[in-house]
């Protein structure tokens, strides 16, 4: 097992694939797909280095490797398996892999911002519907619209839904942003919608090409999906409602379109510019977002930010095999 990993590292190093849909290196993204061609549980990886595979084994191992380099897609598509934090969501080519700060805030219950009751909330842009069933778990008496205005998206948040069984708590709804919500209002709107710069997009590796374009494309500044967002949400929100907004590391681009809000900046573990939070009384007191640019500000990442790993998650599970590879002295290999 230790030799077929590192020979995969290799030959994903050489192919020259990128990363950022679950793992940050090629040592992860091959664990991760020898585990699952393998169908060995993630915390099962130690145990297993040292041990023999069949030939058919290592013939699928080698077969799922191939068809990533070959393919460029990201290894969630091609085994159908994404995390935020420690909780699993399928995934497919229909919605964006998941990979969110907010999924960390919410771990803590968005303390200290969050309403004192949350009894309605809405995740917009949803997708795989990550967040929406999140926010369901982080808030037990809630109930969660999960809007999207991809079909396809929430055909996938529908089957999450299910796989959770939280039908009666979060309901997919397709609706572009607001627009089918009527009059509802929410105590809690979390989205982490399309936030990709238009030059930002032209440099994507082939990868994130495979994603949705409608989930990443954000227009010139990356900002056209969130003035609207926070420019409608005051109708959306209860009095003591809060906004919660995902924008990548864009907190420069998002202060100057909002020069007059006052934003609060959360800490994740990629910074305080990914996540910002805004109270409904705050939204209301403020006056119109400054347009776009003419020419965009130049953009500072290419591709949206590789996200925080999970314990459960199979980088968290390689980096204890690397860990004790160092300590043998071994040769770097997955």
């Amino acid at each position: 097992m230790r030799a077929l990993l590192a020979e995969s590292e290799r030959r994903l190093t050489r192919a020259q694939v990128s990363f950022g849909h679950g793992t940050t290196h090629a040592r992860d993204e091959a664990a991760w797909l020898a585990l699952h061609a393998l169908e060995i549980p993630f915390g099962k990886l130690e145990a297993k280095l040292d041990s023999g595979l069949s030939p058919d084994g290592v013939e699928r191992v080698r077969a799922l490797i191939a068809e990533r380099i070959a393919t460029r897609k990201p290894a969630a598509y091609l085994t159908h398996q994404a995390w935020l934090g420690d909780h699993e969501f399928y995934v497919d080519e229909r919605v964006i892999v998941p990979r969110s700060f907010i999924a960390e805030l919410l771990r803590t219950g968005l303390a200290p911002w969050a309403p004192r009751r949350v009894e309605a909330a809405l995740d917009l842009c949803t997708g795989s519907g990550c967040l929406a069933i999140l926010a369901a778990l982080t808030f037990p008496r809630a109930h969660v619209d999960a809007a999207d205005l991809s079909r396809d998206a929430l055909d996938v948040a529908k089957r999450n839904v299910r796989d959770y069984r939280l039908g009666d708590r979060v309901t997919p709804v397709e609706s572009n942003l607001y627009s089918a919500l009527g009059d509802r209002r929410y105590d809690l709107i979390l989205t982490n919608p399309p936030y990709v710069t238009d030059a930002s997009m032209r440099r994507l590796p082939e990868e994130y090409r495979r994603e949705p374009r409608m989930a990443l494309a954000g227009g010139r500044d990356g900002l056209d999906l969130v003035r609207e967002i926070v420019a409608r949400a005051p109708d959306h929100l209860t009095e003591g409602g809060l906004l919660v907004v995902e924008v990548g590391h864009a907190r420069a681009r998002v202060e100057r379109a909002f020069p007059d809000l006052p934003l609060q900046w959360a800490a994740t573990s990629g910074g305080d510019d990914n996540v910002f939070l805004i109270t409904r009384p705050s939204l209301r007191r403020a006056p119109a977002a400054n347009p776009a640019p003419a020419r965009a500000p130049r953009a500072t990442r290419a591709a949206p930010s590789p996200r925080p790993r999970s314990a459960g998650s199979p980088a968290r599970a390689s980096t204890a095999a690397a860990k004790r590879r160092r300590r043998s002295g071994r040769a770097s290999g997955g």
